[in-house]
């Protein structure tokens, strides 16, 4: 037997277990639960009953002549009544009455009166003052016509005169008690079903690290000399490249589902206009016409293309747990770079980049990365910038952080997007032309903040326009 049939079998062992167990102890204690519930309700009717009969029985003779046609006219009543899927349709409470020496001188069903039922457990403790209740079957031996007593006594002054018993059959509320079981045990099968689903896509993955387990014990063997400290090193080793590879393995489908259902979201516009265009091609046009169409596809295609490499770049950087090299990054003279740049973009529209006076500093980084991410929010700036409008640049140095503050003069973030900027392939149609970018730009900018140990925030300025702020841990420069 293979070491993953082994897992898989003792998972499903060792929850069958479980479940047999939980399971018994439920189905046993189903029906004590609905005993005890339809016992507090007796107990209720019975003390009912009795204060009925004392307020008729001032005198201390038991009164219970008015209580006749009351049973006659219930038992007579039909209804419909839908409980836990059951049809109740009649009444079923039954209720004796008995004087002081224990002889019945009513029943609700009018079978016992007159009978001695002194000797019955709920009436002996009743007239003696003591709660007393009893299940006995109509029928001696057929526990199926057991019945519930409950006995409260009937008291004029501080004298005990009689009790009364409130009774109901077992069965009007065993259905309901074979009903749970049912469902109960149609949940502990439908559990098991399901973990067994789940035992063999987890018993794949838990492979890896018994198998890390045993190449670490291989390798403990293999020493010819005792190290503690090496030993310690190649076990937290081990262990932190299985957890990451189960890590990995668990997050990776759900990653490339969801990537695949977006990216095929995003691509069905553009395919659908080139595919449109094509076809119009096919037909006999005007030149200008035709040279309108060609200029659509061209222009659908580079919408692909730069959709492909920006989902590339996010998907590499998200790949990656931790930055491998980092070094010192001047932020000023990078920000000035990028923001001469930026101007140039910009200048087709007259959008002026201005970059705010002050000190320089210091991150700990990659600096492509930083370039890139600033350079993605000067670029989504300028395109929220309005004709003629300016786009800020402040390098603001905190004492244990570093703000790149980017701001424009737009029309800002609507409200419904506030908390959606950064999620992928979510975009705002630009002021100017009315089109959406590929929604991957801030999403960058985020992972590339996470990545250092910063964050990125986009809101609305106070005066107007949006304001991007990537803060990122400062590092302390070697003068101290």
């Amino acid at each position: 037997m293979t070491k993953r049939n082994r897992i898989f079998i003792g998972i499903l062992l060792a929850y069958a277990f479980g479940v047999g167990l939980l399971m018994y102890r439920l189905l046993g204690d189903i029906d004590p639960r609905y005993r005890e519930s339809a016992e507090e309700s007796l107990v209720e009717t019975a003390h009912l009953m009795a204060a009925a009969v004392e307020a008729a029985s001032q005198d201390g003779v038991l009164r219970v002549d008015g209580l006749r046609p009351v049973f006659q006219s219930l038992y007579a009543r039909r209804f419909k009544a839908t409980i836990f899927g059951f049809e109740k349709t009649r009444v079923e409470l039954r209720i004796l009455v008995v004087d002081r020496a224990g002889r019945v001188v009513f029943d609700s069903l009018g079978r016992q009166e007159g009978a001695d039922y002194s000797q019955w457990r709920d009436v002996r403790k009743a007239l003696t003052g003591v709660y007393g209740a009893r299940t006995s079957p109509d029928i001696e031996g057929d526990p199926k016509t057991s019945v519930m007593y409950v006995a409260a006594p009937i008291r004029v002054g501080n004298e005990i005169v009689g009790a009364v018993s409130a009774a109901k059959p077992v069965q009007s509320f065993g259905q309901f008690v074979a009903k749970a079981r049912q469902q109960t045990l149609l949940v502990g099968v439908t559990s098991v079903i399901a973990v067994l689903l789940l035992a063999l896509i987890v018993s794949v993955w838990l492979v890896r690290p018994v198998g890390v387990i045993v190449d670490y014990v291989a390798y403990v063997r293999a020493q010819r000399s005792f190290n503690v400290a090496r030993l310690a090193r190649r076990a937290v080793v081990s262990i932190r490249t299985a957890y990451d590879d189960m890590r990995d393995a668990l997050a990776g489908r759900n990653y490339v589902a969801d990537y695949v259902q977006t990216l095929t979201h995003e691509v069905k516009s553009p395919l659908s206009a080139i595919r449109g265009a094509a076809e119009l091609l096919q037909e006999p046009m005007p030149h200008a016409d035709r040279a309108r169409f060609i200029a659509n596809i061209m222009r659908e295609t580079q919408r692909v293309q730069e959709l492909v490499d920006r989902m590339m770049e996010l998907t590499t950087l998200e790949s990656r747990r931790s930055l491998a090299a980092t070094a010192p990054v001047a932020m000023r003279p990078l920000i000035d770079e990028l923001a001469a740049s930026a101007e140039a973009a910009g200048a087709a529209r007259g959008v002026r980049v201005e970059v705010m006076p002050g000190d320089d500093a210091l991150v700990e980084g990659d600096a492509f990365l930083l370039r890139r991410a600033i350079a993605n929010l000067l670029d989504n700036a300028l395109e929220f910038s309005p004709q003629g409008g300016m786009v800020t640049v402040a390098l603001v140095p905190e004492r244990r952080t570093v703000d790149v503050k980017v701001r424009d003069r737009g029309p800002g973030i609507p409200e419904y997007a506030g908390d959606k900027v950064f999620e992928k392939f979510y975009s705002l149609a630009r002021p100017h032309s009315r089109k959406k970018s590929t929604g991957l730009g801030l999403p960058f900018v985020k992972e590339a903040a996470q990545l250092h140990g910063g964050r990125v925030t986009l809101v609305n300025a106070a005066d107007g326009g949006a304001l991007a702020t990537l803060s990122l841990p400062r590092m302390e420069s070697p003068a101290g």
